[in-house]
């Protein structure tokens, strides 16, 4: 299977010609030599190939507070990053291992067991902001140009074994051990010039954005410290090797830099790292005793809102309740604490109740991505499909890349019987999966349809010639 990436990456990187493709001249020139092996649009092509099989081989996480939360924050530290191709993909995987990636043409992949390890938000922002520093300075592209010899068989090797990692840690943890043993001391030596290059650039998006400029050195400490406690190192030390001197290096660098009123901690990161760890808890009444324990000490919204969402896992409503009302006045105007009261209302299945909630929520914050998701579910369950096809299509409207809005849009069109709906739905989540072959055969089915419009035909008959493209372009061999 390894090899079968490697294999399909080097197609994609190979095949892609540097005089068939433009260039964005916008980007940052790195190095004299023009970087001639990939140019910037094949980058991006590659990117967005690799993300298909991706999105395809690895879970993403559905929780989709948590997946708002990471994205909202890497769109901020973007504000405020050398980044000048802005055509970006975050993706926020269901896996607890420790780790954060870029990967070429703007893709940003995070588990979420990165924000069970740091502590607060500047600790994850310092590594979104070291990954677009990555981007930012075209870093697979120098390797790349470093390695020509090679061609670009290093890069395809990485980018597999993180695709691995993904879907199995350990696999993808020997994988990247393989890659990087099979460098030269030459390539090592590069690879630490390109990390204190992102450190110090990083640290500069870091900063700009407000926020504490020791956090990342706090950060690199807690992998170190991490690492010596495990069987296997966090997979971000693997592909990012943190030093004794990158954390001398970063704490020096700090000292000099001066953020009035730095931030080092949001309620949203709290919120999201609790309710990762909701989730990923096997014994969640233990977790919520945890809670109540600490509770006697401090009490604070963080708390509160960890307590109430584990509360309702364990179908404690009344103690979820009763945190709620305890939210202070100021936080109970933000969505995360009015959200959490439809869930409860969920939790005890007064799915009418939520579904008015949800509905005001999603007049007071058009464009949440979580308030959406959940109402659409909600509707799935009193029945209404119709409604819930109207939510999922607005996701995938704003954005045509969410291969799980389109997943469950091709539920909601079946239950609401629009058969030919579920046929268009199923070949968006394939293509975005790398399944062109069974996108294919979905369109086939779609066209024998005897109830077919001459409009959905002609909608079937051009994705099919598009998907046929993408085919090609993938090289996949079917």
């Amino acid at each position: 299977m390894h090899n079968g990436l490697i294999a399909f990456l080097l197609t994609i990187l190979l095949s892609a010609s540097p005089s068939s493709l433009k260039a964005d001249t916008q980007l940052p020139d790195i190095g004299g030599s023009g970087y001639s092996i990939i140019t910037p649009q094949q980058e991006y092509l590659l990117g967005r190939a690799w993300v298909r099989m991706l999105r395809g081989s690895s879970r993403l996480y559905k929780d989709a507070v948590v997946s708002q939360y990471v994205e909202e924050l890497t769109w901020n530290l973007v504000t405020y990053s050398q980044l000048t191709d802005r055509r970006l993909e975050i993706v926020v995987l269901d896996n607890p291992t420790v780790n954060a990636f870029a990967a070429p043409g703007g893709i940003i992949g995070v588990h979420t067991g990165l924000l069970l390890t740091a502590q607060n938000e500047a600790q994850l922002a310092s590594v979104l902001a070291h990954e677009l520093a990555h981007l930012s300075q075209r870093h697979f592209a120098s390797q790349l140009e470093e390695q020509r010899r090679n061609k670009p068989f290093f890069i395809a090797s990485l980018l597999g074994s993180i695709l691995l990692a993904a879907a199995d840690p350990e696999a993808g943890v020997v994988g990247m051990q393989s890659s990087m043993a099979a460098s030269a001391s030459s390539r090592l030596s590069f690879s630490r010039q390109n990390e204190r290059e992102a450190d110090y650039i990083g640290m500069q998006t870091l900063t700009q954005a407000g926020y504490d400029p020791k956090s990342m050195a706090d950060m690199f400490s807690q992998l170190q410290q991490q690492a010596r406690f495990s069987r296997i190192p966090p997979e971000f030390l693997l592909t990012h090797p943190v030093t004794q001197s990158r954390v001398s290096d970063a704490l020096n660098r700090a000292e000099t830099i001066n953020v009035i009123n730095a931030k080092e901690n949001s309620i949203h990161f709290n919120i999201a790292s609790a309710r990762i760890r909701t989730g990923y808890t096997k014994d969640q009444k233990q977790l919520l005793e945890k809670y109540l324990n600490t509770q006697k000490q401090q009490d604070n919204d963080s708390l509160r809102y960890a307590i109430a969402h584990t509360a309702i896992a364990v179908k404690d409503f009344e103690l979820a309740q009763k945190n709620i009302n305890r939210f202070s006045k100021s936080f109970k105007s933000r969505l995360s604490a009015r959200l959490i009261k439809a869930e409860l209302e969920l939790g005890k299945e007064n799915y009418p109740e939520a579904a008015k909630q949800l509905q005001h929520l999603r007049n007071l914050f058009p464009g949440s991505q979580a308030v959406s998701f959940i109402y659409a579910d909600t509707q799935i369950k009193l029945n209404q499909p119709h409604l819930a096809v109207q939510a999922y299509e607005d996701l995938v409207e704003k954005d045509p890349n969410d291969s799980r809005a389109w997943y469950l849009l091709a539920e909601a069109y079946g239950l609401a019987g629009d058969i030919v709906g579920v046929h268009e739905a199923r070949v968006e989540y394939f293509l975005l999966t790398a399944n062109v072959d069974r996108a294919l055969r979905q369109i086939d089915y779609a066209l024998r349809e005897p109830t077919i419009s001459s409009t959905e035909r002609a909608r079937l008959e051009q994705r099919q010639e598009d998907a046929k493209e993408i085919r090609e372009s993938l090289k996949l061999d079917y």
